[in-house]
């Protein structure tokens, strides 16, 4: 049980880092740190968006609409807190 606990706490350590990164990539984007022209973060920046875009599509939905900001990943960086909360809890780490 404390391996699949493990495992757990490692893909939503892994989730966490994706989603901050992906936000840190498209804010580099829009304060033309980064041009668009630069393939790999263009790469990096859409399999990140269309890993997590199933996820945080019902969030949206949930959420009220704020105009130019998207506070979904916010919201998934705290489901995610909230989970491995509730692993560290019951795995006793």
């Amino acid at each position: 049980m404390d391996v699949l606990i493990d495992i757990f706490m490692m893909l939503a350590n892994a989730a966490n880092m994706l989603v901050i990164i992906w936000f840190i990539i498209g804010l580099l984007f829009s304060f033309n740190v980064i041009g668009r022209d630069n393939t790999f973060f263009v790469a990096v920046h859409d399999a990140i968006a269309r890993l997590f875009e199933p996820i945080l599509r019902p969030i949206r939905r949930l959420l009220p609409d704020t105009g130019a900001i998207d506070f979904s990943p916010m919201v998934l960086l705290l489901l995610i807190y909230a989970i491995i909360i509730v692993l560290e809890s019951v795995g006793g780490v």
